[in-house]
């Protein structure tokens, strides 16, 4: 079954991991535009005493927690990224909880226009919340310096995280616009601020 539309304008964000969607995010933001981030409510379903957590507690171990309380979520990545069975598992309790959370923010966002940012657009029904999709695209060798740089995490673990991901020329078949984004700081800001007065024009005219 289809998903049902915000009455919001929604631009969905995405790309890759390690391609710059939260940079990219940030410069809509600085615009006044409300975003969703897909990653933001997946920690939201999570939070300690939370019965998710407790579920992903007993299913893989009490050692999935921290100290803190909180969720280890480097070592939930290494499992599910090396074992599609728990990755399954996983997105089978998350997933419907992170969309009815997702659809109640669209619903409440109050900018002109909306950005749903999310890894998984493509990959899940999100994208059916969308208006338009807006794919952040780099090589597959800049997701992965940018990723070890910015995660601590070891190449295999990034590379399985690559491969799991809608492959690049699915996901660029699928962009109403795509952003490249291998140049410089200025060049992304200068593109996105074209971008943002596209979306302006398209939510006023909806």
């Amino acid at each position: 079954m289809a998903e049902q539309k915000s009455s919001t304008y929604v631009v969905g964000l995405t790309g890759g991991i390690g391609s710059g969607k939260s940079t990219v995010a940030a410069i809509f933001q600085s615009y006044g535009i409300d975003v969703i981030n897909a990653d933001s409510l997946s920690r939201e379903v999570v939070v300690p005493g939370s019965p998710a957590l407790e579920k992903i507690a007993e299913h893989f171990g009490a050692d999935i927690i921290s100290t803190d309380g909180e969720l280890d979520r480097q070592r939930l990545r290494q499992i599910i990224f090396s074992d599609n069975t728990q990755k399954t598992w996983l997105e089978k309790l998350l997933h419907p909880l992170i969309s009815e959370l997702m659809k109640n923010r669209l619903e409440n966002a109050s900018s002109t226009y909306c950005i749903l940012e999310s890894p998984l657009l493509l990959e899940t029904k999100q994208h059916e919340l969308v208006n338009r999709v807006l794919v952040i695209d780099v090589s597959e060798q800049t997701q992965l310096q940018r990723t070890l740089k910015r995660d601590q995490s070891d190449s295999e673990t990034v590379q399985s995280i690559i491969k799991s991901q809608i492959s690049r020329e699915l996901r660029l078949q699928k962009a109403d616009d795509i952003l490249a984004n291998e140049a410089d700081p200025q060049t992304l800001h200068n593109e996105v601020d074209s971008l943002h007065k596209q979306y302006l024009t398209l939510a006023k005219s909806s």
